[in-house]
């Protein structure tokens, strides 16, 4: 039994690495080449969820895996409001998080852009006309670019941004 329990051992235990994307790798230096030139540094992203299904933010942490490693462009995201160049909001927002976006905004220093990612972010989605929900984005503070898609994936995010600096 245990050389049984060793042979299932020797294959790999992950799977291998994906073939490198020149694509992605073309539209993300791009991109960083388009933020140092427009503000002389890297861009800094603070993502708010402002009553998603959680479904964008999974495609946002997808940009932040090792397939698509958003640092290594000098992309990255930042905790503070205060560090942030972009806002990006996901979900219609909710009355309960309406003054959270709010004052997110506003902690954020000029300047800055606002990028609504998702259906919902982009005119409240299936939520629209909820007693809950506040509506899109727009509603609350001024969007400077919207993703469309449900929800969209990380390549959309990243000519996304690349459209918001270009």
């Amino acid at each position: 039994m245990l050389r049984h329990l060793l042979q299932g051992l020797r294959p790999p235990l992950t799977e291998p690495p994906p073939p490198p994307d020149p694509e992605l790798a073309a539209m993300a230096a791009t991109l960083d080449q388009a933020a140092r030139r427009r503000l002389g540094r890297s861009l800094s992203i603070r993502a708010v969820d402002a009553g998603s299904c959680n479904g964008c933010e999974l495609e946002i942490h997808a940009l932040n895996n090792a397939f698509h490693d958003l640092e290594r462009y000098g992309l990255r995201f930042v905790a503070s409001p205060r560090h942030a160049d972009v806002l990006t909001v996901t979900g219609p927002v909710t009355k309960n998080m309406r003054e959270a976006l709010e004052r997110t905004w506003r902690a954020i220093p000029d300047p800055k852009w606002v990028v609504a990612i998702g259906d919902c972010a982009a005119d409240g989605g299936v939520f629209a006309g909820s007693y809950a929900v506040a509506g899109g984005v727009s509603g609350v503070v001024p969007v400077d670019l919207v993703i469309r898609g449900c929800p969209p994936t990380p390549r959309q995010l990243l000519q996304g941004l690349l459209a918001l600096l270009g």
